[in-house]
């Protein structure tokens, strides 16, 4: 009997040792082919400018040309979906945005987004900026609040959809402020962008990739930032926590995802490279003069950030009641 525990347990070894080793080797081997990163964006936008600056370096470092393939629809559920049905090798990865977690809480999905897709890097922060036009009234948000409440329903915000981070960042005030104001969706962050500058949009929680040159022009105003602190490119202007609602936060993130099941010395393998792709100077500098705070974390921080994002959009959603389009 303990000949065959001994016969047994060396088995397990080995089979353990075996699967170790291939691992490794494996990653070694990873990449011996070019890789596709899918973006659920069309190009031009942020996510597919902050793909390509990020895909470039990463590309260099693995030896590997990395195709980016913007497949948009369906707040990011069809990108998703395409990287699903990939095989689970490390060669096909998914770009997404702020919307991956808000989807997993307004939305019946065929797939479980913390178990069907890995988190690998999150790549950036990207806090918003509340603008209101040159010719508005308000200096200040706290200007702005107060004519809202003293004046239910006569102000308007602008969004790039129900569910988007504008619209969630404008929600998360109205309750937090206790406000009323009017929710108007447009098909992206352009037209919504177009109505502010042209004084028929109240306000609108812009992202600084589009905001920043029309605040920096003097065409339209910005009354507060959704960051823990002041953006490094606005630093006279207040971040929301700072001006009376101290757990008032919202960012906009990117991050990478493949597919559960691909070998966890792969993830590490692009995980590493991401974190130096963002450590870049050339990629730092370039997102700094667009607001964009670089990350390039740890798949474990990731996730858990993730988790968190979950919860709190999930929380808001039941609170004001918020439905998808």
């Amino acid at each position: 009997m303990t000949a065959r525990m001994t016969r047994l347990c060396l088995l397990l070894l080995l089979t353990l040792a075996g699967s170790v080793c291939g691992g490794l080797a494996q990653s070694q081997t990873f990449p011996s082919k070019p890789l596709r990163l899918v973006v659920p964006y069309p190009p031009g936008g942020g996510a597919d400018g902050n793909a390509r600056l990020l895909a470039q370096p990463m590309s260099m470092m693995l030896g590997q040309p990395i195709v980016v393939e913007n497949r948009p629809g369906a707040s990011g559920i069809l990108a998703a979906n395409t990287v699903l049905q990939s095989a689970a090798d490390g060669y096909t990865l998914l770009f997404d945005t702020f919307p991956y977690v808000v989807n997993a809480v307004l939305h019946k999905l065929t797939f479980d987004p913390m178990k069907d897709l890995v988190p690998v890097s999150q790549a950036i922060n990207m806090p918003l900026i509340l603008v209101v036009p040159e010719s508005a009234p308000f200096r200040n948000i706290q200007e702005l609040i107060t004519f809202a409440k003293a004046n239910p329903g006569k102000l308007n915000y602008g969004s790039y959809g129900a569910g988007g981070a504008a619209h969630l960042a404008a929600e998360m005030l109205a309750r937090d402020a206790g406000i009323d104001w009017v929710h108007v969706p447009y098909k992206g962050g352009a037209p919504a962008m177009a109505d502010v500058l042209a004084g028929r949009l109240s306000a609108y929680f812009t992202n600084p990739i589009t905001g920043l040159a029309h605040i920096q022009s003097g065409k339209i105003r910005a009354l507060a930032t959704t960051g823990s602190q002041r953006m490094k490119m606005l630093p006279d202007v207040p971040t929301i926590s700072e001006s009376g609602y101290p757990n008032f936060e919202v960012v906009e993130w990117n991050g990478f995802f493949v597919p559960a099941g691909t070998p966890p010395a792969i993830i590490t393998k692009l995980s590493d490279t991401i974190r130096l792709a963002t450590l870049q100077p050339e990629v730092q500098q370039r997102m700094n003069a667009q607001g964009v705070e670089p990350v390039g974390n740890a798949p474990k921080q990731f996730t858990l950030f993730l988790q968190g994002q979950i919860e709190k959009w999930g929380a808001l959603v039941k609170s004001n009641n918020i439905r998808a389009d």
